[in-house]
């Protein structure tokens, strides 16, 4: 079913246990169809974690979703996004407005908020990368022009009133909940932990099923980044995750084990690759790497993935980079 054509979802409410609700809230995206907010009693409020992507008629699935558990916009006493992808902080400006809360969100924000800020800048740094990893300029320019003609999904840049950083506390009904940065999905991730309840609220650090994502260019090392963060998710021990884009789960351990698998295994089949058929372009690699051609539906995350590999295993000294126009990938010593 094509995307025009498939059954848009509506937001929905639900208590998961007493002072927590989940508010499942609609996107656009193929194969991703609903992200979350978290709602946390907090006092006569509540806290939001999270609050969608901007879109036509975003805000009233919000609402739809919040009256379905008892809640409105003008309850929340307190706003606190897990990272500032549009589907997370995408609405943030109206929460805020209708609410009259506070932000609290990781500085390193600007790998997002730059993007909303003046998206032809966004684009062509996109396509930069895209050229110098050996995309041809026909699929190029046609995802340049989708590019343009999509929408941003950020409503307004609201720059946080505090840093969410360690050593700050989101005090809630159920008790505080600390704050662990969580890197290389995107250097603005961080994940809250409710140690008395072992309770993770993971943002898109842990899904319900095994997906990975990774912001390339703003941060040295995503790949290590992120599993640095899985390490230091895995020592909270929590029992219950309530993640960005999933059912509640409580095998938390055997989604760290996976995410982290899944992880090295790919890394050991670009290598694989580079080994057979370097030197070699990113984009040579990623129909081998996934199984899959490469497209205009899966290039923006399959390529900044590929190209993550590839940087943690030059990092590692695994392969090297010849620095060409397109760049070339080979052995390191070979």
């Amino acid at each position: 079913m094509s995307q025009s054509t498939r059954r848009r979802e509506l937001g929905r409410g639900e208590r998961v246990l007493p002072g927590v609700w989940r508010l499942r809230l609609p996107l656009p995206w193929p194969g991703v169809p609903h992200c979350n907010a978290w709602a946390l009693a907090a006092g006569d409020g509540i806290v939001l974690v999270d609050c969608g992507l901007h879109e036509e008629g975003s805000l009233e699935q919000l609402e739809r979703a919040m009256a379905q558990v008892g809640l409105r916009l003008g309850d929340v006493r307190l706003l606190v996004c897990t990272h500032a992808h549009s589907d997370h902080y995408g609405q943030a400006a109206d929460v805020i407005a209708a609410g009259g809360c506070e932000l609290w969100m990781h500085p390193d924000h600007a790998h997002a908020t730059a993007a909303a800020e003046d998206p032809d800048a966004a684009i062509g740094r996109r396509v930069e990368i895209a050229r110098m990893s050996g995309v041809p300029l026909g699929p190029l320019a046609a995802w340049t022009q989708a590019a343009k003609e999509r929408p941003g999904g950020v409503r307004q840049i609201v720059a946080p009133d505090r840093d969410l950083v360690p050593g700050v506390v989101v005090e809630t009904d159920l008790g505080p909940w600390t704050v662990h940065e969580t890197p290389g999905h995107a250097p603005s991730h961080v994940c809250l932990h409710q140690p008395g309840r072992r309770i993770l609220i993971s943002g898109d650090h842990l899904l319900g099923r095994v997906s990975l994502y990774f912001d390339y260019g703003w941060t040295p090392d995503p790949i290590g980044e992120f599993l640095g963060s899985l390490d230091r998710v895995q020592a909270l021990d929590a029992r219950l995750c309530l993640a960005g884009h999933a059912r509640t789960f409580t095998d938390v351990a055997a989604h760290i084990d996976a995410n982290r698998s899944l992880v090295h295994e790919r890394q050991a089949r670009v290598r694989e690759i580079v080994a057979q058929r370097g030197p070699i372009t990113a984009y040579e690699i990623v129909p081998s790497l996934y199984g899959e051609p490469i497209t205009p539906a899966n290039a923006s995350w399959r390529l900044p993935e590929t190209l993550c590999y590839l940087r943690h295993l030059e990092l590692t000294g695994a392969l090297t980079c010849d620095g060409g126009d397109p760049g070339r990938w080979g052995a390191a010593g070979g």
